[in-house]
């Protein structure tokens, strides 16, 4: 007991030993404890370590370190937006790497740490919500209201079809808007979601959309659906132009592989296609070239309305076509509206195809094939 109580230990960066006349006395005993050690991992405790005081003092650190990073890029405190923060870490901390979420930055704490469930349960100790038990209450509240307005959906539907005023189910085009995904789906309900669970909640959501009255709740599904930005700011796309007959004409040009071609594409044609002055039947022979060159008229919905008239060089049939393709998809563009082109981009008509034949290697029979090893 006596060596016990002599012996001190003082934690915090400070050193302590075992205290002379104990049985440890002959041999020196240290313990240093860092104030480090001390910490626990913010990011690894949590998120019940995310309190108002925690949050509190992280945005009292953050206003400081905004003012001293003003201060350094020579700014007024007062008027130091998100942007200019942004651009002074890019600029005093650069970094190469793809993924953003690793680059340095500095953000309000609300941004960084995640938003927090109030309290589930009352004074005396059961919870307010019935699914409480689940473990994804928030989950199956949704699962189950959507499920109700699909219901409600099927019995309007009903009703309308017992009077015969089934209205016709437009074809809706969701190129320009996806669903929410996994990760955003999890920030709305506060919850971790599985694979399976997230995919049976999409598949009931577009259920939803393909009954031929869903459009009474389409304002509860874009709730879960957003647009996506439009990419074609920066492209210019030229003006029709006119010949002496007074039709309208655009020009495109394409490359594939080594082959290039220019197409000139006329409007109120009657679908009439000449490559280098040969009809198309005859210049492309095979059946899968056709399609790949008529692939842009037929996306959208304009075969036989347009004469084209081709001139390629270079490259094989397939390279040709593809070249083609291109081409009298750029001419295209004038002939149809923003929304088109922006469908025309999403899938891909717009994008130079980059594949080319890979090359052979030295020490090697081909591009990846290697020579047959023999024992002897």
């Amino acid at each position: 007991m006596a060596a016990a109580a002599g012996r001190v230990l003082q934690l915090g960066g400070r050193w302590s030993a075992a205290a002379p006349g104990g049985p440890g006395a002959q041999t020196l005993r240290l313990i240093y404890t860092t104030t480090a050690a001390q910490r626990k991992n913010v990011g690894a405790s949590g998120p019940e370590k995310y309190t108002e005081a925690f949050i509190k003092k992280q945005i009292e650190e953050f206003n400081l370190g905004k003012r001293h990073l003003a201060n350094m890029m020579g700014e007024d405190p007062e008027t130091f937006t998100q942007e200019d923060i942004d651009r002074s870490i890019a600029y005093l901390f650069p970094s190469g790497l793809f993924d953003k979420q690793a680059r340095p930055m500095m953000k309000h704490p609300t941004e960084i740490f995640p938003e927090q469930r109030k309290i589930q349960w009352g004074e005396d100790g059961r919870p307010f919500h019935f699914l409480f038990y689940t473990g994804k209450q928030s989950y199956y509240s949704l699962m189950h209201e959507t499920y109700e307005k699909l219901l409600n959906v099927q019995k309007y539907q009903d009703q309308l079809t017992a009077q015969d005023l089934v209205p016709q189910k437009e074809k809706r085009n969701l190129a320009g808007s996806r669903w929410l995904t996994k990760i955003e789906l999890e920030e709305m309900l506060l919850e971790k979601l599985s694979d399976d669970d997230y995919s049976r909640f999409i598949q009931l959501l577009e259920k939803m959309m393909t009954l031929p009255c869903g459009d009474i709740e389409e304002k509860y599904i874009q709730k879960f659906s957003k647009e996506v930005p439009v990419q074609l700011q920066k492209v210019a796309i030229e003006p029709l132009k006119y010949d002496e007959r007074g039709v309208a004409f655009s020009t495109g040009e394409g490359t594939r592989k080594t082959a290039r071609a220019t197409a000139v594409v006329y409007d109120n044609g009657t679908g009439k296609i000449t490559v280098n002055g040969i009809d198309i039947l005859h210049y492309f022979p095979v059946l899968q070239d056709r399609e790949q060159l008529l692939f842009p008229f037929q996306f959208l919905g304009r075969v036989g309305k347009h004469d084209m008239v081709c001139t390629v060089s270079g490259g094989g049939r397939s390279a040709q076509a593809g070249a083609i393709r291109l081409a009298s998809a750029k001419a295209l563009r004038s002939f149809v509206t923003e929304k088109e082109v922006e469908f025309m981009r999403q899938a891909g008509l717009l994008t130079l195809d980059p594949r080319v034949k890979e090359r052979k290697k030295p020490g090697q029979e081909g591009a990846r094939r290697k020579f047959t090893w023999k024992k002897r």
